[in-house]
């Protein structure tokens, strides 16, 4: 029997969900909360195998609701069942320890099998979940753009190296360097050597070599 908590500020929403779980004979309800603070003591009362959690909640909200639950509770997996679909709180949802993220237009077969799926240690997440997810993976970074060569001289130029020396290390004339640089100035977007150093310790490109 999979043991299943409900949290969601909206009574008609924890209602709604009780009503849709409570003929399935392998889930058991064993709690509803109404926000962030109740869900992480009920979690801890009740020991719940997942737990349902909408991301916003009036008191404490469900990322940080989740975060406080998996460091306490590593055994209770968190779906998010949220109405947001946006990148940001797609990955603050799974950076707070959710196993899943599902959306609260989904179908009451997929958030059956969701449950199912996050019992046994499953990651179930909505299709558009996991197509922003995809997306962020595939965005490249203005390094991407870069060649090998401007790569190599930015990872210099970021340790502090002059163009003269850069050239010595490169044993390649100072003209291409210049000229590099500036390439790499217009692919990052910056205007000086202090700012393209500044883009690489952001990114860890300096670290690269």
């Amino acid at each position: 029997m999979i043991r299943v908590l409900i949290a969601d500020d909206h009574e008609l929403v924890r209602l709604g969900l009780a009503r849709l779980l409570g003929d399935v004979e392998d889930i058991c309800l064993v709690g509803m909360a109404g926000g962030g603070h109740e869900a992480v003591s009920l979690v801890a009362a009740t020991r719940p195998d997942v737990v349902l959690m909408d991301l916003s909640m009036p008191d404490l909200d469900g990322a940080e609701a989740t975060r406080e639950i998996t460091a306490d509770n590593p055994d209770s997996r968190v779906v998010v069942l949220t109405s947001f679909s946006d990148r940001a709180r797609i990955h603050d949802a799974l950076d707070a320890g959710a196993i899943g993220y599902l959306l609260k237009d989904s179908e009451p077969e997929e958030l059956r099998r969701a449950i199912r799926a996050a019992a046994r240690g499953e990651s179930p997440l909505a299709p558009k979940a996991a197509q922003q997810l995809i997306a962020t993976r595939r965005r490249p970074t203005p390094a991407d753009q870069l060649t090998d060569r401007e790569r190599e001289i930015l990872m210099l130029l970021a340790k502090g190296h002059s163009n003269k020396i850069i050239a010595r290390r490169l044993e390649i004339s100072e003209s291409i360097v210049k000229n590099h640089v500036n390439c790499v100035f217009n692919e990052l977007n910056v205007a000086d050597r202090t700012q393209a150093a500044l883009w690489a310790h952001r990114h860890g490109v300096d670290r690269l070599a």
